[in-house]
């Protein structure tokens, strides 16, 4: 076999390929955006069309990009954005709606009925997970109720549903293979993680029939292989993982205690737990990290909806910047005697608050405040809002031992006047690595493990190569008041429910 082995990175805003070769080492690269659609404030759709067809054309620039063929490479690993969801026909594959992505807020009422029903408490200590529209069983429960004659087709046997790593193996397999992996079926709603199965009694209070779902593998295992007709030859998928969760294989962390945080469209940390159930007093989520032969390892997580969509909003929405790389320059530039806080909970706040309801607000305004303070306070509400998650990671799992550094990734840690915040707000050493492509790496390495090209975890650990480590300059006093002038912001944000 080569050691040539592809990763399908489904995201959010654009599919991306990336052939790596037998030394870990990117060759060859394959991306394209697709529309985001927003048919209602608060609601946030993809066409499953729109995404297929951007996989399958990144997928065939990468191999062009390598100077390969399908037949050359090894083995397929797929990520994917995790809790957007897909219903579609078990014959046509085509979708009875549009997918409803994680970012969507529709089903907010239907979280809050069944909180004042009593059942968040089962959810939680079931999935590990809050009832909150960001997560998939909610949206499937909409669709199968609000989409006409989907609910008589779904009991009939004739629909099948999954998140986008389903659907996209279902097409590559030529519908041979309904399938998904432990971490993407954690992210539901639906899956008991201590059972490592689907639970029939929160199938049951959403109304989601059992057969529309698929069968859960480990995130290494056989998913199938592709048509040939596609690619010009079979390729085994052999390695599933959500994104996050294959950001925390890229990264290598292996090892109970270690700490990443991704930086693209949200902010992610995930803290691994190892095999210990850390169940969340400070209401972040408990989820599992990756599942190998069998053995499942668990991980502490905190989402935050807006991390790099801030950066976004400065330049798409204020059109203060041309391209998001020029965030940092201009903050730099910002009158350092302005103390601005941007709370950006322009879909709600996600961990630690979760507060649905809250919208985005700017603090501490003066008629000299300009483009760089604005941006300046974009990039510090980042880092503040990664303060949060840590201390509460901190709170929840004190035996664990507290994270030394934070590995990072996302195209935010690019810039180095970000990734300096970041480790003056944490007052924490922050690591970069030489491999920016975590979230493929991750995909990679646990397809070509598997399929015996690769090294295991712990040659794969001890090729984590560092490409610059920022440690905090800040004063205490400094950081001490810019955390108090932010969680005055937050309070003042949350709705008057949570503030009370």
């Amino acid at each position: 076999m080569s050691g040539f082995v592809l990763a399908i990175d489904q995201g959010t805003t654009s599919s991306r390929a990336i052939v790596f070769d037998a030394n870990m080492q990117a060759v060859g690269i394959g991306q394209q955006e697709f529309p985001q659609h927003y048919p209602a404030s608060g609601w946030v759709e993809h066409d499953p069309e729109d995404i297929w067809s951007s996989v399958v054309a990144t997928v065939k620039a990468a191999l062009a990009d390598a100077g390969l063929e399908a037949r050359d490479i090894t083995a397929i690993g797929i990520t994917n954005q995790r809790e957007t969801v897909v219903m579609w026909d078990r014959e046509t594959g085509r979708a009875v709606h549009n997918a409803i992505v994680w970012q969507d807020r529709r089903t907010a009422p239907l979280c809050e009925r069944l909180k004042r029903d009593g059942l968040e408490e089962v959810f939680t200590r079931k999935t590990g997970l809050l009832l909150d529209p960001y997560f998939s069983g909610t949206k499937l429960a909409w669709l199968l109720d609000n989409v006409e004659g989907v609910r008589e087709r779904a009991e009939a046997g004739k629909l099948l549903a999954g998140t986008i790593d389903t659907f996209l193996i279902w097409r590559l397999t030529g519908g041979r293979a309904h399938v998904s992996d432990a971490t993407n079926a954690s992210r539901t709603l639906l899956f008991n993680i201590e059972t490592n199965a689907w639970d029939d009694e929160l199938l049951s209070i959403l109304g989601v029939p059992r057969s529309l779902l698929a069968e859960v593998k480990d995130t290494a295992d056989d998913f199938g292989v592709t048509d040939a007709g596609l690619f010009g030859a079979e390729i085994p998928i052999l390695g599933v993982a959500g994104d996050q969760q294959a950001a925390t294989v890229g990264q290598a962390c292996f090892t109970p205690g270690m700490l990443k945080s991704t930086y693209g469209t949200g902010c992610f940390a995930v803290l691994n737990t190892g095999e210990t159930l850390v169940r969340s007093k400070n209401r972040l989520l408990t989820t599992i990290a990756y599942r190998l032969d069998g053995r499942t390892t668990y991980a502490l997580e905190g989402s935050i909806f807006i991390a790099g969509a801030a950066v976004q909003w400065l330049r798409d929405g204020l059109q203060i910047i041309g391209k998001a790389s020029d965030s940092g320059v201009l903050a730099e530039k910002a009158d350092p005697a302005q103390d601005i806080y941007l709370v950006p909970a322009f879909v709600g706040l996600g961990a630690p608050y979760w507060d649905t309801e809250a919208r985005g607000a700017i603090f501490g305004l003066t008629r000299n405040t300009g483009p760089a303070e604005f941006a300046r306070a974009t990039l510090e509400s980042v880092a503040f809002q990664t303060r949060d998650l840590l201390e509460a990671m901190r709170g929840d799992w004190p035996e664990g031992g507290e994270a030394k550094v934070l590995r990072v990734d996302g195209g935010m840690v690019a810039s180095d006047w970000t990734m300096q915040c970041l480790a003056d707000i944490l007052n924490a050493p922050v690591d970069r690595p030489t491999v920016l492509e975590t979230t493929a790496l991750g995909a990679a390495w646990l397809a070509g493990a598997r399929a015996g090209v690769w090294p295991d975890a712990e040659k794969f650990a001890a090729s984590w190569a560092l490409d610059r480590q920022f440690t905090p300059r800040m004063s205490e006093q400094e950081r001490a008041r810019k955390l108090k002038g932010w969680r005055n912001a937050v309070r003042r944000t949350l709705t008057s429910t949570l503030r009370d």
